[in-house]
């Protein structure tokens, strides 16, 4: 009997040691990218993130935050006022994703570079899903995922994007016009007036206008009274299909993610359909937890399972806190496992395309999210070989610069010359 109680003891224990190797793992790959562009000693203003892997090992949270909002759509924050609040709460990892826009961007990166946090860009497409069974279309949000270096072919996404936010502000001028109807002489110029200058406006903005004028008590009140997906003053504008959308991103080097399901009529339906399109993943943990639904529906679809506050920054207490979703490092890894070559790629293409035609625009997609750092210390003029060369000492680990088609695409990019002022020339082949 002894004998099988200390069996029994040993076995227990070999799948306890198991677990934490497993664990130990999984920190050491989430902790290894977070290090990348970073030297053991950075200078004050460059990109350091401070993490103590010991004191992770003894529980300490690693704390990502891959859904938030900024003013650049419908969030109350300035980037670099969320990247503060973020660092406040101890998050290592923010992915800003605002409303079909990357304007908020280079804001935070700059600002995650004072606070020692990374920036994954990020955006929350606004799309139309169209049921096949009954012809009903119902407003569905993916979110996008993209390297340090931003996404490949940035133009094409950026035209895709400009026709959403054309759309927003057609959406704008229906739901005020609905509420007018409503007997509430809401103005269009208050609602852009909250928005700011060269933001689409939202229906945060619209809820803003209607408490600012005392229609309503409170937000919630303005989207379950009046606001809400099919309420008496909804609108949409020129949403693009889902899948269309899903395309796109896996075409422009992002990981494509299904934002709150929960809030979806046909949830089966959608992720179904999506993952046909090349959806990698699913919002399945939440402020409250894990929702179980959910996470079968990613494993019966091979999808990643993530989660994140949706912060906006409108306070009460019905809004997550940023930072509040507690998302495993396990689930990380795997993340990570599916984002970095997929990253990786996006840098290719998008090298390849300035090497192609070396252009002050395509040189711009380079330098987009992170200028100033990538010129920094640059000579007058240097080749296109060193630009290189410094992009992927911040963006990627040495085993994954060390690649064939990295060293081809040095090579020739020799023949071209780069200003410290961010323009180009080509000097010979």
């Amino acid at each position: 009997m002894e004998k099988k109680r200390n069996n029994k003891k040993n076995r227990g224990g070999s799948k306890k040691k198991k677990t934490t190797s497993d664990q130990s793992q999984a920190i050491k790959s989430v902790t290894d990218w977070l290090f990348v562009g970073s030297s053991s000693s950075p200078p004050p203003d460059d990109f350091a993130v401070t993490i103590n892997t010991a004191s992770l090992r003894r529980g300490e949270k690693l704390v990502f935050e891959l859904h938030s909002h900024s003013n650049r759509s419908d969030g109350f924050l300035s980037p670099s006022k969320l990247v503060q609040r973020a660092h406040t709460n101890g998050v290592k990892v923010l992915s800003l994703t605002d409303h079909d826009t990357l304007a908020g961007i280079p804001e935070a990166v700059e600002a995650g570079r004072r606070f020692g946090i990374k920036i994954i860009p990020g955006i929350e497409i606004s799309t139309l899903f169209s049921s096949r069974e009954s012809g009903s279309e119902e407003p569905v949000h993916v979110l996008a995922y993209y390297g340090a270096s931003g996404p490949a072919m940035y133009d094409e996404l950026e035209n895709f994007l400009a026709k959403i936010r054309d759309g927003r502000f057609v959406r704008g001028r229906e739901m005020v016009s609905k509420l007018n109807k409503l007997k509430i002489p809401l103005k269009w110029e208050h609602v852009t007036r909250i928005a700011g200058e060269d933001v689409a406006p939202g229906r945060m903005h619209v809820a803003r206008a209607l408490l600012e004028g005392g229609y309503v008590e409170n937000l919630r009140q303005a989207f379950t009274k009046y606001l809400h997906d099919d309420g008496p003053a909804y609108a949409t504008g020129s949403e693009p299909k889902s899948e269309e959308a899903v395309r796109l991103i896996c075409k422009t080097g992002g990981v494509a993610v299904l934002a709150h399901p929960w809030a979806l009529k046909d949830h089966v339906s959608v992720i179904r359909r999506l993952k046909d399109a090349g959806l990698h993943g699913v919002e399945v943990y939440r402020s409250d937890g894990k929702l179980e639904v959910f996470s079968e529906l990613a494993d019966t679809y091979s999808l990643l399972k993530l989660g994140g506050s949706d912060y906006h920054g409108k306070g009460g207490r019905n809004e997550s806190e940023l930072g509040s979703v507690n998302l495993p490092v396990k689930a990380l890894q795997d993340f990570l496992k599916l984002g970095r070559p997929i990253w990786c790629e996006a840098i290719k293409t998008t090298m390849r395309t300035f090497l192609e035609q070396p252009s002050d625009s395509n040189l711009s997609n380079i330098l987009r999210f992170d200028r100033a750092r990538i010129l920094k210390g640059s000579s007058s003029w240097s080749c296109g070989r060193e630009l290189m060369d410094r992009c992927l000492a911040i963006w990627l680990t040495n085993d994954e610069r060390e690649n064939d088609e990295f060293e081809a695409l040095r090579s020739k990019l020799s023949c071209v010359l780069i200003s410290s002022k961010g323009s180009c020339v080509t000097v010979g082949a």
